[in-house]
């Protein structure tokens, strides 16, 4: 691909005059590459929901107690909280390319390390390896996209990178099960092995070869301060949603935030920081990391709230709640093909505002859910909310880019993908800690159908309120990706009146 599609985020008035032969050529070219980077996702995203089943079995093998295989994860997270941010310095001096091939092939060996490993110290070490593959696979592949494609053409972009990434989650907890079942655990490591081979060569032949030019100066104190102060974070959320660790928490959340202070500061002072607090300036930016943050909090919950009510509420084996809870991923998989056309026809700000009041009434509804409910109107409600969650989301990741310009793309995805991991993360500690509320205060050791009700209210108002910061939207807000013929008729008769 030429340099020229590269540089290609042009206005829409640009593509008016584009022939429909280039167009078509455009079309098939970014769905590919869409294609090439959604694989990585899957990979991804596949790897962690079997990985959540098979968690018993592993520690027998294993010899050690379930409890601590919490090691294995929390070191993904460390990897994942230290690396996402310099991801984007790294694309920027050595090309997105070859930074998106090199975290695929570092995931493999990771996947590899994960499949023999012996013993716990093994295990732990190549999940670590395996992050830093995962921390920089889904923020620069996402760049790679957004270097590689027109503006008018990112949303419909966006859709074909997140459909093939939804179907980890639908087909991550059956196909653990058997896995774990009729296989060995170590297969679900081996998985990832054609996954990644194919993503690799795809990405060779098909993806164009994007960055590397410039030289940019590796703020090595910034990747520093911001890793001790990521890696404090996700941990403290990670241990505050389990109990008996809450004084552990505690002190690693003010470490983490009080580092965060710290950096902040030393980003003020130094011309090119590892991660720019400065984009927040971007109305478009700011407003979709902060509504889109709200968001994946309620995101972040909602899988460790469902399953356990299923289970411990309502007496669900574990295989009828994997089956109930994929309603949700079906519901957002159903979405994307329709993303683009209501965007186009409404814009992002109303859209995402229906959205996001839809989205939140869903995950409300889940509070009334009872043992007598009809299956067939549970899955309705979280299609319903997969549906409408999913659709923000798309919203939120598209505008995020509108605004910024290439020489800070590598910048914000750097940013942008930090903000989702830390979110989600602390979805679950929100989720956790509403959950004890009703205990706390009733003097009780025992969960009850009420407290998963609260919780669930309580995840929904906190969703609800991205809905402050997507009104703060202008109307024509992004109308260069969505194509919303409103903005491009309203833009037009401004420039015949002057």
């Amino acid at each position: 691909m030429s340099a020229d599609v590269g540089d290609g985020l042009a206005p829409a008035v640009e593509a008016v005059t584009t022939p429909s032969r280039t167009k078509l050529g455009q079309a098939r070219g970014y769905r590919a590459i869409a294609l090439v980077v959604a694989s990585a996702m899957f990979m991804q995203q596949l790897d962690g929901t079997v990985l959540t089943v098979a968690l018993p079995t592993m520690a027998r093998d294993l010899g050690t107690p379930v409890t601590n295989l919490s090691l294995a994860l929390t070191s993904y997270l460390l990897a994942l909280a230290v690396f996402i941010p310099a991801s984007g310095t790294l694309a920027d001096r050595f090309g997105a390319r070859t930074i998106f091939c090199t975290a695929i092939l570092l995931f493999l060996l990771g996947s590899i390390g994960c499949a023999q490993s012996g013993s716990l110290p093994a295990l732990v070490a190549a999940r670590f390896l395996q992050g830093i593959g995962g921390a920089m696979m889904v923020p620069v592949g996402r760049l790679v996209l957004l270097r590689s494609v027109a503006k008018q053409d990112m949303v419909q972009a966006l859709s074909w990178l997140v459909m093939p990434a939804l179907a980890g989650p639908i087909l991550g907890p059956p196909l653990g099960g058997l896995i774990v079942t009729w296989l060995d655990w170590r297969w679900i490591f081996y998985l990832n092995i054609p996954v990644g081979i194919m993503g690799v060569i795809g990405a060779m032949l098909l993806v164009p070869k994007v960055g590397g030019d410039a030289r940019p100066r590796f703020d090595l104190p910034g990747f520093l301060l911001s890793g001790f102060a990521l890696g404090c974070l996700l941990f403290g959320f990670e241990l505050a949603s389990r109990p008996d660790t809450g004084r552990t928490a505690a002190l690693l959340l003010c470490g983490g935030a009080a580092l965060g202070f710290l950096y902040l500061r030393y980003a003020r002072r130094v011309s090119e920081p590892i991660l720019d607090p400065t984009l927040m300036r971007v109305p478009t930016f700011g407003l979709s990391v902060i509504g889109g943050s709200l968001t994946r909090i309620t995101q972040g919950a909602q899988p460790f709230l469902l399953p356990m009510m299923f289970q411990l509420g309502f007496g669900f084996s574990a295989a009828k709640t994997g089956a109930i809870t994929m309603a949700g991923a079906l519901g957002a998989l159903a979405m994307k093909t329709l993303a683009p056309r209501v965007l186009r026809r409404w814009g992002f700000r109303q859209s995402l505002i229906v959205a996001g009041v839809a989205s939140s009434a869903g995950y409300a509804t889940c509070a009334l859910f009872r043992p007598d409910w009809p299956i067939s109107a549970i899955l309705a409600v979280l299609a319903f909310s997969g549906f409408f969650t999913s659709f923000q989301f798309t919203g939120f990741n598209a505008i995020a880019y509108a605004d910024i310009d290439k020489a800070r793309m590598s910048a914000a995805t750097s940013f942008y993908a930090t903000f989702q991991q830390l979110t989600l993360s602390l979805g679950i500690c929100t989720a956790a800690t509403a959950l004890e509320i009703g205990p706390m205060l009733s003097g009780r050791a025992d969960l009850r159908l009420g407290d998963f009700s609260a919780a669930f209210l309580v995840v929904a108002a906190i969703s609800a309120t991205a809905l402050l910061w997507n009104r703060q939207l202008a109307p024509d807000a992004g109308a260069t990706m969505s194509g919303h013929s409103g903005a491009i008729a309203a833009e037009g008769s401004d420039r015949e009146s002057d």
